[in-house]
């Protein structure tokens, strides 16, 4: 069993019944967000994708205040530890069994950076197992042929991916992003936080059910369980 809740913008939370982790929290600072205060995020694990501070967000904060582990690539893990954070280091194409299951690292055509300015090595996304799904958050990418590839090495179940267009895929970029991956249930993701990314997840919705995939719009702070 899973629970899936959207926070908006990039930040979901996972929830098998027994573990909680976190993606990308971006709390303070997000219109959008459900969660006003963030000392009421308890988790146990922290994923984030790359360094921007509307990804990165409130992550150290979080993992000073309830222990949870920030999971990221060397660069950025390094970067939280010295910080006061706890923190286990990866990076792409590497994976790792957890205690709420098993982690990859992708390829994602973006940035990273801190909001002052410091490199933190490469974006990206994220494959992540647990409670019998596997979740493919793509993070803040461009459109690049080898989803098709990750589709293919896992079967996908939710596939998160970005809509807001300008810094990331559009609508029709996510649209063949979706077709690549074929996952059961596509979301659309970092759309209308602000108004350089405003975009309507519903024309996201048809169009994936145009080419026979599940798309759902998620509330900001609704829970689907699969």
């Amino acid at each position: 069993m899973l629970k899936l809740t959207y926070l908006s913008h990039s930040s979901f939370l996972l929830d098998d019944g027994n573990e909680k982790l976190i993606i990308d929290p971006f709390i303070t600072g997000n219109p959008n967000s459900p969660i006003k205060n963030v000392g009421d995020i308890k988790v146990n694990y922290i994923v984030l994708t790359h360094a921007h501070g509307d990804h990165l967000g409130d992550g150290i904060e979080i993992s000073k205040a309830c222990g949870a582990t920030i999971i990221a690539v060397n660069e950025l893990a390094n970067y939280v530890a010295d910080k006061g954070a706890k923190a286990h280091n990866m990076h792409i194409g590497g994976g790792w069994n957890f205690s709420f299951g098993r982690l990859k690292f992708t390829i994602a055509h973006h940035g990273s950076a801190t909001p002052d300015g410091k490199y933190m090595g490469e974006p990206a996304g994220v494959v992540i197992k647990m409670g019998g799904k596997t979740l493919y958050h793509t993070g803040d990418t461009g459109l690049f042929l080898d989803m098709k590839l990750i589709g293919e090495r896992d079967k996908i179940d939710l596939l998160c991916v970005p809509i807001g267009d300008n810094f990331t895929m559009g609508i029709d970029d996510a649209v063949k992003a979706t077709e690549f991956v074929n996952p059961a249930l596509a979301i659309p993701m970092h759309y209308n936080t602000f108004k350089i990314i405003e975009a309507d997840p519903h024309e996201f919705v048809v169009k994936v059910k145009s080419i026979r995939i599940n798309g759902q719009v998620m509330e900001f702070g609704q829970t689907l369980q699969f």
